[in-house]
């Protein structure tokens, strides 16, 4: 009896050519393409991840560094999976930053002995082990290769220096620019590589701009200097498969040059800082002990689409205290 076969239309995309070659993307809805934070559980809270094409903006808490966590991930992921990087910052020694990158978590115990015992079972005779070699562990195995788009990472483990010691990470020290022009050029020259005018996707890139408008910055009180580098930015970013995460820190801007940069932004999030004993918030929120945190999603991008993000919402998410960086939906007491 002949297998029965799935009905396919001839309406249906055939995607599985270009994920099998590219394990760092994935297809989204309206032709977009994802790539991922670097945090799974972030990437379920935005759809997929954060689309090609687009710019992400982080607002600082001047509290405490919980930004940080979201940079570092997403540099990580894009070194695991070999994809360019450029950083920059208001530090004198950017490069130093690498070293302070986490790295991928190791597989858990469980998963380990049940993909031994898989390879005992399929082993059919001793005396062709040899030809075979030792077992290897597939890490790629969950759900058609989640590992491949996006990692765990420990926290307390640093990367590899083998990931950041090539010629696929550029980095750039903005602390004695008089202006964004060096940065500006920097970055057009890097998202030059990866225009969309080819047929295909080859690879993704990825920057990282680390406290946009920093004192430490001559240009922070020129504050249409650093918008029209912002609009330049995602313009360029439009037309290229890479992804732009900026984190900036809104206490030490006018009111206005805030919303602007807000405003601009295609994602925008925000961390923030909760204190140790706070009575008050314990009683609102489910598992304040385990807290240390909370993400605040303001909005989403929603490229190739006719509509637009309200920005009405506020999506909260609670930052776990555990090795491996990751959010809670929060719940909070009806009263």
């Amino acid at each position: 009896m002949a297998a029965t076969r799935a009905r396919v239309s001839s309406f249906s995309r055939n995607v599985s050519t270009v994920t099998s070659q590219n394990h760092g993307l994935k297809h989204g809805p309206n032709g977009t393409m994802f790539i991922s934070s670097g945090i799974p559980d972030l990437d379920k809270i935005l759809g997929g991840g954060f689309s090609l094409g687009s710019l992400v903006m982080v607002m600082e808490d001047p509290e405490a560094p919980h930004h940080m966590l979201l940079l570092r991930n997403f540099m990580s992921q894009g070194l695991v999976q070999k994809q360019p990087l450029l950083y920059a910052s208001a530090s004198r020694d950017p490069k130093s930053f690498l070293g302070t990158l986490p790295s991928p978590a190791s597989p858990k115990g469980d998963n380990k002995s049940s993909d031994l015992s898989h390879e005992k079972d399929l082993r059919i005779a001793w005396q062709y082990k040899k030809y075979f070699g030792e077992p290897q562990l597939n890490l790629n195995t969950n759900n058609g290769g989640q590992h491949d788009y996006c990692n765990d990472f420990d926290l307390r483990k640093p990367l590899d220096r083998h990931f950041f010691s090539g010629n696929n990470v550029d980095c750039v020290s903005i602390k004695d620019s008089p202006n964004l022009t060096a940065l500006q050029d920097c970055c057009a020259g890097f998202l030059a590589k990866f225009s969309r005018n080819e047929g295909s996707i080859s690879s993704a890139g990825r920057i990282a701009i680390q406290s946009f408008c920093s004192p430490q910055c001559k240009y922070s009180n020129e504050e249409w200097h650093m918008l029209s580098f912002i609009r330049s930015l995602k313009s360029m970013a439009r037309s290229s498969n890479a992804v732009i995460v900026v984190t900036f820190p809104p206490s030490l801007l006018p009111p206005s040059c805030s919303k602007r940069l807000q405003h601009m932004a295609d994602t925008l999030l925000s961390v923030k800082a909760i204190p140790d004993e706070d009575k008050e918030l314990a009683k609102l929120l489910t598992g304040y002990q385990d807290m240390i945190g909370l993400l605040n999603v303001h909005k989403v991008a929603r490229l190739n689409t006719g509509s637009c993000d309200s920005g009405g919402h506020n999506i909260l998410h609670k930052i776990a205290k555990t090795k491996v960086f990751g959010f809670r939906m929060s719940k909070s007491s009806p009263s």
